[in-house]
């Protein structure tokens, strides 16, 4: 109505999450129950259409053949690059960190976190394990983090904030600009302030 003075509610932002493989369905599923509208994306003219990205678990190796199979590969260096917000989690750290130590024979990274990780740094499946970590950035609440076959990053570059580390100080959580990125799952706890920082970092850049 004209004149109103009440204010217009803010559009949900769009949230792409990669869905070539791994649980991008629980990303879609959390990140609409915190209001965003969450897309699944498996090519270039879906990515095109989002604010943010988040890359999810899953097998790294595997994402990264998909991703140049179906020609996302170069788009998502190139939206990393201009800025776009993207969370990576497990294997999307793996797909976010410039330097993988112990990469498979071929396999590349998107990059843009100046990091070095190494896959499967605790060991196969059956090493997987849960602890809660503290993360003051996040509140003072400690967080309840699953590791499934989950990467450590070993390097940080120096713009690189370390957000959360194990109790023998390996670092599992970093941010650098736009870029986020976990060790570990929260999509699997209902744990959900890492997707909510995410969402504002999203609605800061919108």
């Amino acid at each position: 109505m004209a004149g109103s003075s009440v204010p217009i509610e803010q559009a949900a932002p769009i949230v792409g999450v990669l869905a070539l493989q791994g649980d991008f369905r629980e990303h879609i599923a959390l990140l609409k129950s915190l209001g965003a509208d969450a897309r699944a994306i498996r090519r270039p003219e879906e990515l095109a259409q989002v604010a943010g990205l988040v890359i999810p678990g899953g097998e790294s190796s595997v994402m990264d053949k998909l991703s140049r199979m179906f020609g996302l590969a170069g788009p998502l260096k190139s939206a990393i690059r201009s800025g776009l917000p993207v969370y990576g989690t497990c294997a999307g750290l793996i797909m976010l960190a410039d330097r993988v130590l112990d990469a498979i024979a071929g396999q590349e990274s998107l990059g843009g976190l100046d990091i070095s990780v190494r896959r499967n740094a605790f060991g196969s499946q059956r090493d997987s394990f849960e602890t809660d970590l503290a993360i003051p950035s996040l509140g003072a609440l400690p967080m309840h983090a699953v590791f499934i076959r989950a990467p450590v990053v070993e390097q940080v570059g120096e713009g690189v904030v370390a957000l959360a580390t194990l109790a023998d100080g390996r670092v599992v959580a970093v941010e650098q600009g736009n870029l986020l990125g976990t060790s570990f799952h929260p999509e699997m706890t209902g744990d959900t302030r890492f997707h909510e920082h995410f969402l504002n970092v999203v609605r800061s850049r919108g």
